[in-house]
């Protein structure tokens, strides 16, 4: 197979690292990659973001497969481009990639398909997203709606340093990914990621890994894109795992499919276990 891979990180990285060692790769071409994937495959200086030239490279190559990465590349309707030219792409389209690209689709989804979630509110405007706070408990969580590089979550202990984070997420702080926040009801509790592979119809989990992303030790400082992650995570027992399966990772993928956006890739829950469950 002559396959595209999307990216430059580290998760890019992984990836390459194991599609070099598949038996089914003749060739393997990354965009753009870094300068450590040079021994795996062939670079070329593509943004994510370049649906249409990574299009025309993966015909270029007759590309058998396609692998996405970066939500970016998703955002931009990679996925979309590439299943018009007819070529298969491992990774969901942007409609189906709200999921991960906004807060406020995957919030109200949820609600809408009864899928457990904390209770949420979206605002635009300055004034109704302060006012709002007093719905809240603190400490507030506030998120911007969109791609903010997994830095666009504050958890903020006092009512002022919640009206402070919204002033400065709706004031342009993220661009366009803080046009709306998100204000969530705060669950206390252990954080756990669930991964899963689907086809738009069926969900194969693939395991769980716990996420750093606080700044500092102690889990103190702001949120960062992540400070190292492990697998497996000792949250993840098997009556947790199983219940995420039943309650969000099925219906998830089969609401999706229903709704006419069936996700294709991997999905990604993030999950609080609490004493409620």
């Amino acid at each position: 197979m002559n396959i595209l891979l999307v990216g430059s990180g580290g998760r890019e990285h992984a990836l390459a690292w194991k599609i070099a060692q598949s038996p089914l790769t003749r060739r393997l071409v990354i965009a753009p990659g870094n300068p450590g994937m040079e021994t795996l495959g062939e670079l070329r200086p593509l943004k994510p973001t370049d649906a249409e030239g990574l299009t025309a490279l993966a015909r270029e190559i007759k590309a058998d497969l396609v692998v996405v990465g970066p939500e970016t590349a998703l955002e931009v309707g990679l996925a979309d481009r590439l299943a018009a030219a007819g070529i298969p792409c491992f990774g969901p389209t942007a409609k189906a990639a709200q999921l991960e690209t906004s807060k406020a689709f995957s919030k109200a989804f949820m609600e809408r398909h009864e899928i457990p979630t904390a209770g949420f509110g979206v605002y635009e405007r300055l004034h109704e997203a302060r006012q709002a706070l007093s719905v809240f408990k603190p400490p507030y969580v506030i998120k911007a709606d969109g791609l903010a590089a997994g830095k666009g979550v504050a958890i903020s202990p006092t009512k002022r340093d919640a009206e402070g984070e919204i002033e400065r997420m709706l004031g342009g702080r993220f661009g366009s990914a803080g046009a709306r926040v998100v204000i969530e009801e705060f669950m206390d509790g252990e954080e756990g990621s669930l991964f899963a592979v689907c086809d738009g119809t069926r969900a194969l989990l693939l395991g769980g890994a716990q996420d750093h992303k606080r700044a500092y030790d102690g889990d103190l400082g702001p949120n960062t894109g992540g400070m190292g992650s492990y697998s497996p995570a000792p949250v993840f027992t098997p009556e947790l795992v199983e219940a995420a399966d039943r309650l969000v990772v099925q219906p998830v993928v089969a609401a999706m499919a229903a709704e006419g956006m069936p996700y294709r890739g991997v999905l990604y829950a993030g999950l609080m276990a609490t004493e409620d469950g």
